[in-house]
């Protein structure tokens, strides 16, 4: 079925029956017939045609004029005139005057007026589509001016944020109390600021393309080459000096490096360069007290200590009860104190790495048996289950027996006193390869999960809840001194259910003892 809306006027009734029969044989479905072009004209201002065939002419009003008055009304459509022989000139200027798009003499052929027809209704849906296009073409244009103009407006704005940023990230590099590098891959300096040079001595002009390894020194370290192994982490450099030629001084530093451009294949790093004299001095200061507090303490409370011992003796004479119990305490308080020095000077050789691990090989079972049976009758008076659970009691590993000794008696302590009566604390050893799991278990009253992250932290005193009488440097010592054999120290807790206190020691179990277990 042919689609497309036409009009036909034709003042002679005979014409537009004879165009409706036509029309119907064709199949156009949707077209309407007027005899009258004002009656046509006021059904066009409610309804858009494809298609226009009207007659020349016509008593009310010619042809010209009515098709004048449709192109007001739609100019894409199609118009056609129909015209006798005798008015074909007038036809013609018509075209040109009105623009037509074609006209028809009478009497026509079927043929050549369907052809007419159908194109005329495709002219019109192409001119329509088109006019739709330019019509969009001018919002977008419209759109675009718009958008151009915005985005001038926002490169402005951008720009005048980045010059503002420059300005901020010029400001602090240039004024940083501390000195920034930008080098390459190969430790190859790119550029510094002011405070860089202050410290070297030397301007940018004698820093840019030097090794950056020229002006950073350290015994054992070369910067260019911790670079190369260096990702996307930091990297923090310290021992580090720099010596400034025209002071002739060597200044401590402390560098942390970071890559510029990780997603580039071409690494590019930026360093931070920090004085660290006062930072010494104040390690220096520290020495000192710590000296002052071995010699002034420890030798005046071991002295104490003795003292009361020999009261309680009763090397000077009989003591009642109650003289006994007097001493007693003091004696405790005294020991309190003199373990609380103690700790303290530990916990001060593992912050100053001054302290040298003496490594040897030695059976573990035997030294955890040895700290189960100091502590057993602490376990006992609390009437708790306490159990050593060992599949290999054989084995040897390679570390400091003493420290190690140290880290199981705080651990195992800590889980029967902080247990409580009738509970159970289990000791656990075993191991995977060469390397060694120690865990002690309780079924305790356990530690609250924000408090976790804290327990090996110095000066940590059980939960925030619950406050212990210790120092609060048992766990700490203990995770100074497991870390500085190379392993890690952690804790699993559920609140009403225990707690797990577990140490792993890496690479440390004898090859012996891996060789007999695989012959077992």
């Amino acid at each position: 079925m042919n689609k497309g809306k036409i009009v036909v006027v034709d003042d002679e009734k005979i014409v537009t029956s004879a165009f409706k029969t036509l029309l119907k044989v064709e199949g156009f479905s949707d077209a309407h017939f007027f005899n009258n072009p004002q009656e046509a004209v006021e059904f066009l201002k409610n309804n858009q045609p494809d298609l226009v065939i009207s007659d020349f002419i016509m008593p009310q009003m010619n042809g010209l004029e009515f098709l004048t008055e449709v192109k007001k009304m739609y100019p894409e459509v199609s118009r056609i005139l129909l015209t006798g022989y005798a008015d074909k000139e007038n036809a013609i200027r018509a075209i040109n005057e009105v623009g037509l798009y074609r006209y028809i003499e009478k009497p026509w052929n079927n043929d050549d007026l369907i052809i007419n027809i159908k194109n005329g209704i495709e002219r019109s849906y192409l001119l329509s589509e088109l006019r739709e296009k330019i019509a969009e073409l001018e919002e977008a244009k419209k759109e675009l001016e718009k958008y151009s103009h915005n985005l001038e407006q926002l490169v402005e704005e951008r720009t005048k944020d980045l010059k503002q940023s420059n300005a901020k990230l010029e400001g602090i590099v240039n004024y940083c109390a501390d000195g920034i590098v930008i080098v390459d891959e190969d430790g190859i300096i790119e550029q510094v600021n002011p405070a860089c040079e202050n410290m070297t001595g030397l301007v940018e002009k004698k820093l840019v393309k030097a090794s950056i390894d020229d002006f950073l020194f350290s015994d054992k370290t070369f910067i260019s080459k911790e670079l190369h192994k260096l990702e996307s982490n930091e990297l923090l450099l310290r021992n580090f000096y720099v010596k400034n030629p025209l002071s002739n001084l060597e200044i401590p530093v402390e560098i942390s490096f970071a890559r510029i451009n990780p997603d580039d294949e071409f690494k590019r790093f930026v360093g931070v360069i920090r004085d660290v004299t006062e930072q010494k001095k104040a390690d220096k200061l520290r020495d000192d007290f710590i000296a002052t507090l071995t010699h002034d303490l420890r030798t005046p409370l071991l002295a104490a200590i003795q003292t009361l011992k020999f009261f309680l003796d009763g090397a000077l004479g009989e003591l009642d009860e109650k003289q006994k119990h007097l001493l007693a305490t003091m004696q405790k308080s005294n020991e309190d104190l003199l373990g609380l020095v103690n700790a303290l000077l530990e916990v001060y050789k593992y912050d100053a790495e001054k302290l040298v691990l003496t490594k040897t090989n030695f059976p573990i079972y035997p030294l955890i048996e040895q700290v189960y049976n100091e502590l057993l009758p602490l376990a006992q008076s609390k009437d708790m289950d306490f159990e050593i659970d060992c599949s290999n009691k054989e084995l040897v590993i390679n570390a400091d027996r003493s420290e190690i000794r140290r880290v199981i008696c705080n651990l195992c302590g800590n889980a029967i006193n902080y247990t409580q009566d009738g509970g159970k604390v289990v000791i656990t050893l075993k191991n995977e390869g060469r390397d060694l799991i120690f865990s002690v278990s309780d079924n305790g009253s356990g530690i609250p999960a924000e408090d976790i992250p804290n327990m090996f932290q110095r000066f940590s005193q059980g939960t925030s809840k619950k406050r212990s009488t210790g120092t609060g440097l048992g766990l700490y010592l203990s995770r100074q001194i497991i870390e500085s054999h190379g392993g890690k120290i952690w804790l699993e807790s559920t609140l009403n259910k225990g707690s797990e206190f577990s140490f792993l020691l890496t690479d440390t179990v004898c090859e012996k003892d891996l060789k007999e277990e695989s012959l077992v």
